[in-house]
């Protein structure tokens, strides 16, 4: 039959909380790699229309989101 587990409060509200640690925990460790490079990324991509740029930083973001989520279910 068709349940509804995640509806209850506690596993709802921990999905939630869940969630915000985890892009919380992502945009950390966007802008530490933003710090670490030696010239702005966001600058690169959006002003000056790095393409090979913006390809290697969308990896570096799927990469630390798959860690994030792996880190997270356990």
């Amino acid at each position: 039959m068709f349940e509804l587990d995640w509806l209850k409060p506690g596993v709802f509200i921990g999905s939630i909380v869940f969630a915000l640690i985890g892009v919380a925990l992502f945009w950390l460790c966007f802008i530490i790699v933003d710090k670490l490079t030696p010239y702005d990324l966001w600058g690169e991509i959006v002003e000056k229309k790095n393409v090979a740029l913006a390809i290697v930083v969308a990896a570096m973001c799927l990469a630390i989101g798959q860690i994030v989520a792996a880190a997270i279910h356990g």
